[in-house]
């Protein structure tokens, strides 16, 4: 049934030749880990050959991107824990406003009792804030500041990385919803009108990729309940 015929003793490896082919195997798999594998896929290159063949870059894109998604899941998650805390008062301070409508204002005099009716009649424009504040980062540090706007509220904003460039992610969150306004790779700053698509927070992300201590300045101003930084 088995037409090859077994080896002879003299035709098995010897236990030197084993030992010697593993070494060798060993070897060559640590020349593959330190050359090819930790350039390409963590930036690590110690023997330099790495850099010459492109996969040291390559290893720090990836390892950048995993970093700054990381960051932005846990962003996400600081944020949608602030929104909750928010919320919660607002639903608590509803019933307060019932008191104030009190019958017993009617018996006084009537010129007293008009004087309130006017106040409630006048007017009353969206609520102007304005904010400055200003931060700095360590090399790979990041750092989030939301608004807490109504859903079409609008603010002004600029911010400057002071002379420097830096990594930003305009985006916002809240009752389970999420959008992004607009990333930028290596800008030195930024500026315009950020209107809320919807209920919550919205605001920015920032994450220094220099080998320096970046200082960032951002001012708001327009429509927003306050100003709060989340990282």
């Amino acid at each position: 049934m088995y037409n090859t015929p077994l080896p002879t003793q003299a035709e098995l490896p010897t236990t030197a030749r084993l030992l010697r082919s593993t070494i060798i195997a060993l070897i060559s798999a640590i020349i593959i880990l330190v050359a090819i594998v930790l350039p390409s896929e963590y930036g690590i290159d110690p023997t330099g050959i790495g850099n010459k063949l492109g996969l040291t870059e390559m290893g720090q894109i990836k390892v950048q991107l995993a970093a700054e998604a990381e960051a932005e899941a846990a962003a996400e998650t600081a944020a949608k824990t602030n929104t909750a805390t928010v919320a919660k008062p607002a639903a608590k301070a509803a019933p307060k406003a019932e008191p104030k409508a009190e019958p017993k204002a009617e018996p006084e005099i009537a010129p007293q009792a008009e004087a309130p009716a006017q106040a409630q009649n006048e007017p009353a424009g969206p609520a102007v804030k304005t904010d400055e504040v200003s931060f700095t980062l360590k090399p790979g540090q990041g750092a989030e500041i939301k608004l807490v706007m109504k859903a079409g509220a609008q603010a002004n904003y600029s911010w400057t990385a002071n002379g420097a460039v830096i990594n930003f992610d305009t985006h916002g969150d809240g009752a389970g919803r999420s959008i992004t306004y607009e990333k930028g790779r290596g800008v030195p700053s930024d500026e315009g009108v950020l209107e809320a698509a919807f209920e919550g927070n919205h605001g920015w992300f920032w994450r220094n990729r220099t080998k320096s201590d970046v200082t960032v300045t951002l001012k708001t101003s327009g429509d927003y309940i306050e100003l709060k930084r989340l990282i």
